[in-house]
């Protein structure tokens, strides 16, 4: 197969591949073949390297740093502790427990009988269905190519600081913040029994599990600050974490979150047709899950349209604005009626019949927390330790540098950036039916003064390059604020590197890890990428190994 027929760019800024020192060119050649090579077997199925034989040193060399990791939202299992009743992956609602919790203004209490068990290796939604590889080939791939085997948290195995690695299953429902002081809690845990207390950790986590990861590592086992108190990370979490592999994660957020708060949970992606999974997930579902909210878009990404697809100013964090739109099914007037009178559809018992001033003070709650956990994630400033002055420093190469290097935590993204990903809805008015309409489907429409636009037209305006669900800018942090920590992207992010395929953001953990690449050996092989990929030459100028973009032709 040829290079072309997978769709593979190399961007180069200024290379060191061709450089005065021979050994910095062949170490910088390696990575990027390493990771070219990880992601061109999946190209096409008519020829497949045998990688057994290709990465048996990687299996068998030992002493490989542990791996934690940690699945995105609806990756772990969720079971009932009373009944033993697997309500998730499950097509068919309980009639005991659902997925809803408690709506009450104290979000700490709105708890129900469901924990999480394990990761979602497999899911089968329906019998006449196929099954649905989930993280099977992550873990398999772990395993089979990269040598490591799975760890037990409780009991870890002889010599379990190395060449294993451990599964952080959580309640993906609940606050994120909640679900990083309990990873904090379980690996410093796990260190005590494993007698090494000064072990760190590389984490792999896919979508959200990469913000868990986040703040576990700037802020431990820290709640958020009291509001109105600037959120300074100490970077405490970097004593257990040594690098973070990001899957497609939303470090901006993603506007497919606030899509499932409008109409529930979509199986599909980018712009196909949305089709919800039965009577599971559902809008009223999804509003009473903390953690929805905390992947809605923030910063930059919060855009939104107006009828000439013009940037229309809304503040996606203020109660009143979904309320004037009637955005999700809290703000809905027949949900709230029947939420009145304790017949909300979709609800399980443990919510009851509660005040609609109940439903609304913790509406404006969970918003509230959501905007101070972005502004957590987002205090990047105090991130590194030379930043005392970047504020008024000039964007440089040298600086970006000084800033990875120094980065108490590197970052490594792995991402999609060949689909169409909702990046601004439409807000336009039914003058007709008197009421607000929210476009997060591509569509020609007219405007009240009668200027009309195509299709295209809309797509381009309302979509940005990306994964189906998380943009390739939010997963780089281009528009966030700070001083730039990354050689190869203008973000304030400390990412070292960077690569991006074809895949659809429910693929990524598995097609770019399945039957591929020494299963992780790049997290062995990368480890010191920074110092290898950063070099300066004789005139002071920084020159970096390749940027690398590799696209897979959907199949």
């Amino acid at each position: 197969m040829r290079i072309a027929d997978c769709g593979l760019r190399i961007q180069k800024t200024r290379s060191c591949l061709l450089t005065r020192n021979p050994q910095s060119a062949i170490r910088n050649l390696l990575v990027a073949l390493l990771l070219i090579t990880t992601f061109l077997s999946a190209c096409g199925p008519r020829r497949t390297p045998n990688l057994e034989r290709i990465f048996a040193g990687a299996r068998e060399h030992k002493g490989k740093r542990p791996i934690i990791v940690i699945p995105g939202i609806l990756g772990s299992r969720m079971v009932n502790r009373r009944t033993g009743e697997v309500v998730w992956p499950s097509v068919f609602r309980s009639d005991v427990d659902g997925l809803s919790l408690p709506t009450t203004p104290d979000l700490d209490a709105n708890r129900d009988d469901l924990v999480a068990s394990r990761i979602v290796e497999t899911a089968k939604l329906a019998k006449i269905a196929p099954e649905v590889y989930v993280y099977h080939y992550l873990l398999r791939a772990l395993e089979d190519y990269g040598g490591y085997r799975e760890g037990d948290w409780d009991n870890p195995p002889e010599g379990g600081d190395r060449d294993t690695f451990y599964v952080f299953p959580y309640d993906w429902r609940r606050d994120n913040v909640e679900s990083a002081r309990l990873l904090v809690r379980r690996v410093e845990a796990l260190k005590l029994r494993l007698g090494r207390p000064d072990l760190r950790f590389n984490i792999v986590a896919h979508s959200m599990g990469g913000l868990v990861a986040r703040y576990a590592a700037m802020y431990g086992d820290r709640d958020l600050p009291p509001e109105g108190t600037e959120p300074k990370p100490d970077w405490r979490g970097a004593s257990f974490v040594n690098k973070i592999f990001m899957f497609g994660t939303p470090n901006e957020g993603s506007m497919e979150a606030f899509a499932t708060l409008l109409g529930g949970y979509s199986v599909t992606e980018g712009t196909r047709t949305r089709l919800r999974l039965f009577n599971k997930l559902s809008r009223e579902d999804v509003m009473t899950a903390p953690s929805i909210f905390q992947l809605l878009p923030h910063r930059a990404e919060a855009r939104f349209l107006d009828e000439h697809l013009r940037p229309l100013s809304l503040d996606l964090y203020d109660p009143a604005v979904w309320r004037r739109y009637h955005w999700s099914a809290a703000n809905d007037p027949a949900f709230r009626e029947a939420y009145a009178r304790g017949e909300p559809h979709g609800l399980e018992s443990p919510t009851r019949k509660g005040t609609l001033a109940e439903l609304d003070a913790y509406f404006e709650v969970v918003l509230k927390r959501a905007r101070r956990f972005h502004e957590a994630l987002d205090a990047l400033d105090n991130s590194v330790n030379a930043r005392d002055a970047s504020a008024n420093a000039p964007d440089t190469s040298a600086n970006a540098t000084d800033a990875l290097t120094s980065a108490p935590v590197k970052l490594y993204a792995f991402g999609g950036d060949c689909e169409e990903t909702l990046s601004a809805p439409v807000v336009l008015r039914d003058e007709k039916r008197g009421r607000w309409l929210t476009l997060i489907r591509p569509k020609s429409l007219r405007a009240s003064d009668g200027r009309r636009f195509e299709r295209a037209e809309v797509l381009h305006a309302m979509f940005e390059p990306g994964d189906g669900r998380v943009t390739r800018a939010s997963l780089l942090g281009l528009d966030l604020a700070g001083a730039r920590a990354s050689l190869f992207y203008a973000t304030p992010l400390p990412v070292a590197y960077a690569a991006f395929t074809c895949d659809l953001h429910s693929d990524l953990q598995n097609n770019m890890l399945k039957k591929r690449a020494a299963r992780f050996r790049f997290t062995h092989r990368l480890r010191n990428a920074t110092a290898e990929t950063l070099r300066r030459d004789p005139r002071g100028e920084l020159c970096v190994a390749p940027k690398i973009s590799l696209h897979r032709r959907s199949l």
